[in-house]
């Protein structure tokens, strides 16, 4: 059954299409028969119940400068009009994201949210992941630079990055001389309110950051982002380059834990990071590398995505 899906994402005309993997489910959605209506978080409205957002109804083709058509601009009802919202914008996890995520929550029971809007803002993605510490480097969580200090002369070289950061951004090596470390923490603490995280350094990084990506629970596939020289981070967005890979028994294991706590919450898609068999990051918000993944492979990952949404959909309205 062709549905009405609403993507709440950043705009369309600032997207880089070869790479994006929200594009790449909307043309899946497409493909399917199903109508987008695209609108920005902060054009939600709230009044006496109902949940509206305005934007437009969109379709969307894979050609580079020319990749949409916007019909004019309309206000959809996401309860009463809308079949599914997929909430793909990108982070900051601030308090604008934490917002849209309690308008979004307004819809559970009405309208399916992809992926949870209550579950979204439960787990922000290097904070979740502590609840699977013992796949995990060592890690602190503190604004406290005495704590920090004995921290880095326990491990020599650790990572030190915000606790809300995204994209590579703000990662930094801290090596055993502990060079700049202290300097680096006060930085954090004037930049940022929360405490900041740091870890023990993995020197296999240098083999590359695996992205793993989960659909509905289940591993779907896996790349593995390369940083390039002279680098620790091997985001793609900060210079990495993808290759394809395989899943280890260990990153089996991983998956098998997540798994049933990930599905449980709602959150269908996900993407995890784990280098040399520890895992970093649990990514809810809008994970990303389906399309490098489905490059290698030659797989539909927005395929098992959307088969998943249409069958969550049906029982939503049943």
């Amino acid at each position: 059954m062709p549905l009405t899906v609403a993507v709440q994402m950043d705009p369309l005309e600032s997207i880089a299409i070869a790479g994006d993997s929200t594009f790449a489910l909307m043309l899946e959605a497409q493909a399917r028969g199903h109508r987008l209506f695209h609108y920005l978080p902060q054009d939600l409205t709230y009044e006496n119940g109902r949940l509206r957002a305005a934007g437009r109804f969109v379709t969307v083709q894979r050609t580079e400068g020319d990749h949409f058509r916007a019909e004019p601009d309309s206000v959809l009802d996401l309860e009463g009009a809308a079949d599914a919202v997929l909430m793909r914008q990108d982070p900051p996890f601030d308090i604008a994201y934490i917002t849209a995520a309690h308008l979004l929550e307004r819809l559970e029971g009405k309208t399916l949210v992809v992926n949870n809007p209550r579950s979204v803002r439960d787990a922000p993605e290097k904070l979740f992941v502590l609840d699977f510490a013992e796949f995990m480097p060592p890690t602190m969580i503190t604004r406290s630079w005495e704590e920090l200090s004995a921290f880095h002369r326990l491990h020599g070289q650790i990572v030190l990055k915000p606790l809300h950061g995204n994209a590579g951004a703000a990662v930094f090596k801290i090596g055993e001389d502990g060079g700049n470390l202290r300097a680096l923490a006060e930085l954090f603490s004037e930049v940022w309110k929360e405490p900041f995280i740091a870890q023990a350094f993995l020197p296999a990084v240098t083999d590359g950051d695996k992205r793993i990506i989960l659909v509905d629970g289940e591993p779907a596939g896996a790349i593995n982002r390369r940083p390039s020289h002279g680098e620790i981070r091997s985001n793609l967005a900060a210079g990495g380059t993808a290759e394809p890979t395989d899943l280890t028994q260990r990153e089996r294991e991983i998956c098998a834990a997540l798994g049933p706590e990930l599905k449980a919450r709602g959150l269908l898609l996900v993407g995890i990071d784990v280098i040399g068999g520890m895992l970093t990051e649990i990514n809810v918000t809008s994970p990303t590398g389906i399309v490098a993944m489905d490059r290698f492979t030659g797989g539909n990952t927005p395929g098992l995505i959307w088969d998943a949404i249409e069958r969550l959909a049906a029982a939503e309205v049943a």
